[in-house]
């Protein structure tokens, strides 16, 4: 029987998502753990492969088990051999061709830039002293909406189909002292995101125009967009599926 779990995590203590031999990964933790609770050596699959660093508030992942008949219990049981930097929030019964990578079909991120010293943060925001034009960089996050083609800001030699990507909306909100930006689409390349904020601060701080992000996309030319920000300043926020695909309600 195929199951999905809802799961955060905080990625500081991980290099990524994925299995990766001598590091200590997500999915590598997870999957020991379940193979303790459901006594079975148990393979998840994630929705993404976040990279080393890069936090989850919100994430799924499939595995394949026997009915679960209790799942406050199964959760508790998890939960309790997890480390705190996990959290597994819920477990969904699922039908059996349901994939949590393949059928999302949007996920959100943010990043977080403290535009003043702040040591509760410090570990999850990127700190910038100078100040940033805001509105200068709300204005190039918008152009993104009118591309699909993001390979500029796709890591060099990543194996992908396509660079396409259909963005929602991204946009930056100032609260108190710090600076958020918010992005959606059905799918993100490797460091896209990262290279995104890091070009828009670039905007943000006068060494780069609004206008040249027009330039930069067209270019899908890596070298052409900014440097990527910090890991640690990256959340994925959520991921979304079809109500079609879940067999029943969380009990």
């Amino acid at each position: 029987m195929r199951y999905f779990i809802e799961l955060a995590f905080n990625g500081a203590d991980f290099y990524g998502w994925q299995r990766q031999p001598n590091v200590i990964s997500v999915q590598e933790t997870l999957e020991e753990k379940l193979a303790i609770v459901l006594q079975k050596d148990t393979e998840i699959i994630g929705a993404g492969r976040t990279d080393t660093g890069v936090h989850a508030r919100q994430i799924f992942a499939h595995f394949e088990a026997e009915e679960i008949p209790d799942y406050q219990l199964f959760l508790y049981k998890l939960n309790g051999m997890l480390p705190k930097s996990i959290a597994v929030k819920n477990v969904y019964k699922m039908f059996p061709e349901a994939h949590a990578r393949f059928d999302a079909t949007a996920r959100e991120y943010q990043y977080f830039i403290d535009l003043e010293k702040n040591p509760f943060t410090e570990k999850y925001a990127l700190f910038i002293k100078n100040k940033l034009d805001v509105e200068a960089m709300n204005e190039a996050a918008g152009i993104l909406l009118a591309y699909k083609d993001f390979q500029c800001f796709s890591k060099s030699r990543t194996d992908v189909f396509t660079y396409n990507c259909d963005i929602e909306y991204a946009y930056w909100k100032k609260k108190d002292h710090q600076l958020v930006f918010t992005i959606k689409a059905n799918r993100f390349l490797r460091n896209m995101v990262r290279a995104i904020v890091g070009t828009l601060i670039e905007i943000g701080s006068g060494k780069k125009t609004v206008e040249q992000m027009h330039e930069i996309i067209q270019s899908k030319s890596r070298s052409e967009a900014g440097v990527s920000v910090e890991a640690k300043g990256l959340f994925l926020t959520k991921v979304e599926y079809p109500s079609s695909i879940f067999l029943t309600e969380n009990e």
